[in-house]
């Protein structure tokens, strides 16, 4: 599944970016890499961006750029 489908509240786990140039360098440099657990805080009123919990850290990204990143459900069982 790709980040932008996640809802408020949900996580997930990076499973691999589908981006290029400098926004995989951005996503890159603030650890959004593969393994790392994401969580969708909230979305603007708009529903675009989104708010992602990522390494500590809270990153706005908008739906055409996490489109690019691809998501496996996290379930707390496999801490």
């Amino acid at each position: 599944m790709r980040l932008c489908d996640l809802k408020s509240g949900q996580r997930g786990r990076v499973t691999a970016l589908h981006t290029v140039g400098s926004m995989r360098r951005r996503l890159l440099d603030i650890g959004l890499i593969v393994g790392t657990l994401v969580e969708c805080v909230g979305r603007s009123p708009g529903g675009d961006p989104a708010a992602y919990l990522i390494r500590g850290a809270v990153i706005a990204i908008r739906d055409c750029d996490s489109a690019n990143i691809l998501i496996e459900r996290w379930d707390p069982s496999w801490a």
